[in-house]
């Protein structure tokens, strides 16, 4: 079984960051909410604490039984987890006298250090916090400072059956200039990972597990065109051939003309797909429906009835699949454990009785980059590979406000203008993810000689990596003129075009 380390998030905005910097080390990690109990199997190498926008000094405080887990496994504190470690074991935590944010220079005289092998003397690293380690607890030492902290990383041999590390600072992001490679020592070093989390290993594990949990039972799958469905029926395809059974739905929502296109790829692909024109049925449902979760649910719902209506129609199916990805799974749930809502992910959190099947999940534990290189590695075309992510709901997001086919089509068109844009223009891959808003908002314009009371289109672009965390694409400026231009004078009904230049966080990439 795959090797894996355990991160335990205490509600630090870099959580994300620890994960994909051990996944890029080789190493299968998992993020677990702090207070949710560990359970413990052979698999687990390691633990790692994460920060928090909690003082430990804080009534509320999250807090966990550190030296229970260090009798089983080496575990390493990153700033919050540093500090709770220490104040566990008898240390002192209190308030800097000089709040330290943003770079910092740490130091240390002892290279041969098991965590700071082979890392420079005097290593850039990023700190964030407002409370210091002023005292250790006996048994720990100091292994590194700063110029303005005695304490910035620490550790204890001989208090536990394995090692207990701290950090003041955060090798995980990219201003800690060696982070990684302190990261590696901590997971290779101490905790003896084998760094032998490949695409290539993480394939035959996820079909061997999907063999063994379907066995000869029968699978129904949305497709949507997206990458992560594609990615997932292919890896179940593979494991279980034409005992799956594909549904490509219409539900009116999706882009120009990506109904025809991408059911006629999915063949090509071998996969057993059946195209469903349920525009109807959706345009009913959500006809006056104007707030965001409304529409989420009811399409979750409406999707769900869809299958269950197609699974009627064959014959013992036992399972649903799904192309739920982590940035999925990590957004539905809180540091303390329940469920607390972003946004609602229709594709996340189970299904309804009614529906009796059991859930296949290839996905459910990759981030989005990580998907693509799976794809690769099942030689999936990059023509899936290489598109933006769209959100499930489709345009009824991106449509803000009441939902009308005259708005869906109007939208349509602008987002055909736009994408066809980007790829012309040679931008498409440099972005993450683009796409269209229609607001609910009408502006007067002036066409010829005529005064007009028309629609605002907003623009959006942003790059990311997983799509945790995301910065607006600074397209040029020459580029989104003559998008503006193009829509205003092709898209009857629309005379603004605007650009959202928000960041992740604190906007989301999609406006609902």
């Amino acid at each position: 079984m795959t090797e894996k380390i355990l991160i335990l998030d205490f509600g630090s905005q870099y959580t994300q960051l620890i994960a994909r910097s051990i996944r890029e080390l080789n190493i299968y990690c998992e993020i677990k909410p702090c207070l949710q109990p560990v359970q413990w199997d052979d698999t687990i190498k390691g633990i790692i604490l994460s920060g928090s926008p909690f003082s430990v000094n804080d009534a509320q405080a999250p807090s966990v039984d550190i030296a229970a887990m260090a009798a089983k496994v080496p575990v390493l504190g990153v700033c919050y987890g540093a500090q709770l470690m220490a104040k566990n074991f008898g240390g002192e935590v209190a308030k800097s006298t000089i709040r330290e944010y943003g770079r910092a220079f740490m130091e240390h005289d002892n290279r041969e250090e098991k965590l700071l092998y082979d890392i420079s003397p005097r290593s850039q690293v990023w700190m964030s916090h407002s409370d210091s380690i002023v005292k250790l607890p006996a048994g720990f030492e100091v292994i590194a400072t700063t110029d303005t902290i005695p304490v910035a990383a620490f550790k204890a041999d001989k208090i536990a059956a394995n090692p207990l590390l701290g950090l003041q600072f955060h090798p995980e992001v990219t201003h800690s200039l060696e982070g990684k490679l302190l990261l590696r020592n901590f997971l290779v070093h101490i905790c003896g990972c084998k760094q032998d989390w490949t695409p290539a290993a993480f394939v035959q594990e996820t079909i061997e597990k999907i063999r063994n949990q379907v066995g000869d039972k029968k699978v129904v799958m949305a497709l949507s065109g997206g990458v992560d469905s594609t990615v997932a029926a292919e890896l179940i395809h593979k494991a279980i051939g034409k005992n799956l059974y594909c549904v490509f739905v219409d539900n009116g929502l999706l882009r120009k003309d990506e109904y025809a296109t991408v059911l006629d790829s999915y063949k090509h692909m071998g996969l057993n797909v059946k195209g469903v024109n349920a525009q109807e049925l959706f345009y009913g449902e959500l006809k006056g429906v104007s707030d965001p979760e409304t529409k989420r649910k009811i399409i979750g719902r409406l999707f769900i009835e869809v299958f269950q209506q197609e699974s009627t129609q064959l014959q013992d199916i036992s399972f649903l699949g799904q192309g739920t990805i982590y940035p999925d799974v990590i957004e539905s749930v809180s540091v303390n454990g329940p469920s607390v809502t972003i946004k609602s992910h229709h594709n996340v959190g189970g299904l309804p009785e009614k529906m009796k099947m059991g859930l296949v999940e290839p996905l459910r534990f990759l981030f989005k980059d990580e998907v693509r290189r799976v794809g690769r590695e099942i030689g999936i075309s990059e023509v899936f590979l290489g598109r933006h992510p769209f959100p499930g709901p489709g345009l009824a997001i991106r449509i803000l406000g009441d939902i009308t086919p005259d708005k869906v089509a109007m939208l349509q068109e602008a987002d055909a203008i736009y994408i066809d844009g980007l790829r012309d223009a040679g931008l498409y891959d440099k972005v993450w993810q683009a796409g269209t808003i229609l607001l609910p908002v009408q502006s007067v314009g002036v066409m010829g000689d005529e005064r007009t009371y028309e629609f605002t289109i907003a623009l959006r672009a942003v790059t990311s990596t997983d799509g945790m965390t995301a910065d607006w694409a600074h397209l040029p400026y020459e580029f989104l003129a003559k998008m503006s231009n193009d829509i205003i004078n092709r898209v009857k009904g629309i005379n603004r075009v605007v650009y959202d230049i928000s960041s992740k966080p604190p906007a989301t990439i999609e406006w609902e």
